[in-house]
């Protein structure tokens, strides 16, 4: 990150520097190369060359400033504007903004005023203001002109610079504003220009795997290894690892095949042509499975419920057939009890969610004594009646609960026999 800053204070500085040295020294100015503006009043051009020439930077931005205020219309405004706004930068001074601001006033499209506020509006977590600054930098980059002074290999190198940080910006504020599209784009096209880069590395990650919207596993994947790799930091490595490993396992359905891609991602800076992650098995894959490796009357109610919500009408009839009528032994959480049903919850899921998938009814009313309370872990006996698989729902028939165990009597305790004298 400081890299970075330091990238955008000496670009804009350096770029800035070189104009003003490209401009005529104190005298008649001199025929221009190009269509450079040109200071005819002679005072106004003292001035100016006055400012520029201070050789403390406190000294010419007081020098800058008195200009522009005498001089408001004056041809060099947006040069000076533009020299004004670097020195602020090189002095760490908070009119850094405020300078940029004022340069885009000249210039809606000045590029290293868009730059400036794009990275400086990003460190203060304006997420909008950033963006839409560096996405209007993008679009006016490849229309950038080269300054007066400035080497071709130098402006092209800080023209690729600027490109990169402006991508990083867009892509990072996007994602902070949940527009993953554009975070997506973005911040791919910066890990194109430097895959070393871990925090666009794992931004990007993070945006191919959003909690919201349809992700992009396979290559979110692949970047959430390449940024395990990346992260020195012991703690915060061990931590990406466990979120990754974590949405490994949710895709593809076990953990085989992740130290592998930590390996792939190591030594493989994008994902290869063909890539791919094989993904887990389908809900009623799963459920055949479960089918195929367990009898029904073996299996736990969780099990149960998976295959009768997800599975084919022939796993389905599989299990149902096996349990419908039979008593069965189970244990729950109460959602909701009467005297002639509960609502209770017999899976983890939905134990944890507080939502009931049993609802066990009693031939007769129980008594109020017996009645536990919401939230209860309860035993319960029931024979599996009917089903509706979503929501999921088994209505349970004959219900029973185990015996109430007496309270076990106090122990007596006689009084010991005083002591004979």
């Amino acid at each position: 990150m400081k890299k970075i800053l330091v990238t955008v204070v000496l670009g804009v500085a350096a770029l800035a520097a070189a104009q003003n040295a490209a401009q005529p020294a104190q005298g008649q100015p001199s025929a221009p190369q190009t269509q450079a503006p040109v200071i005819k009043d002679p005072a106004e051009y003292n001035a100016y060359v006055g400012a520029t020439q201070q050789k403390d930077p406190t000294a010419e931005i007081s020098g800058l400033e008195a200009f522009l205020t005498q001089y408001p219309n004056s041809i060099m405004k947006p040069q000076a504007l533009e020299i004004l706004m670097a020195l602020y930068q090189q002095t760490n001074s908070p009119k850094v903004m405020d300078a940029a601001q004022r340069v885009l006033g000249a210039n809606p499209d000045n590029v290293k005023a868009l730059v400036v506020l794009a990275y400086s509006e990003r460190a203060t977590q304006k997420w909008a203001d950033a963006k839409q600054h560096a996405e209007h930098a993008l679009e006016v980059l490849p229309k950038w002109t080269k300054p007066d002074g400035v080497s071709d290999a130098d402006f092209a190198k800080q023209k690729t610079q600027f490109t990169f940080i402006m991508e990083s910006v867009a892509g990072f504020s996007a994602l902070q504003l949940k527009d993953y599209a554009s975070a997506q784009k973005h911040l791919r096209t910066a890990v194109e220009a430097d895959p070393t880069n871990v925090e666009n590395v794992y931004a990007l990650a993070t945006a191919l795997l959003p909690p919201s919207t349809p992700p992009d596993e396979v290559n979110g994947l692949f970047f959430i290894a390449r940024a395990v790799n990346l992260i020195t930091d012991p703690a915060g490595k061990e931590q990406v690892k466990k979120f990754g490993r974590s949405k490994y396992m949710r895709y593809h359905g076990g953990e085989d095949g992740w130290t592998d891609l930590l390996a792939q991602a190591a030594s493989t800076p994008l994902p290869p042509a063909g890539f791919t992650i094989k993904p887990a098995p389908t809900p009623d894959e799963q459920a055949h499975n479960m089918v195929v490796a367990t009898p029904p009357d073996k299996m736990d109610f969780a099990q149960w419920e998976f295959i009768l919500a997800n599975g084919s009408q022939e796993d389905r009839d599989t299990v149902w057939n096996a349990i419908k009528g039979k008593a069965v032994q189970l244990n729950g959480t109460v959602i909701k009890a009467s005297a002639t049903e509960f609502q209770i919850a017999g899976s983890l899921d939905d134990i944890e969610a507080k939502k009931a998938d049993i609802t066990l009814t009693f031939e007769a009313p129980i008594p109020v004594k017996m009645i536990p309370k919401e939230a209860a872990s309860l035993d319960f006996q029931g024979e599996p009646a009917s089903y509706t698989p979503n929501p999921f729902m088994m209505t349970m028939e004959k219900g029973k609960l185990p015996t109430p165990k007496p309270a076990p009597k106090a122990p007596v305790h006689h009084k010991a026999a005083a002591p004979a004298h």
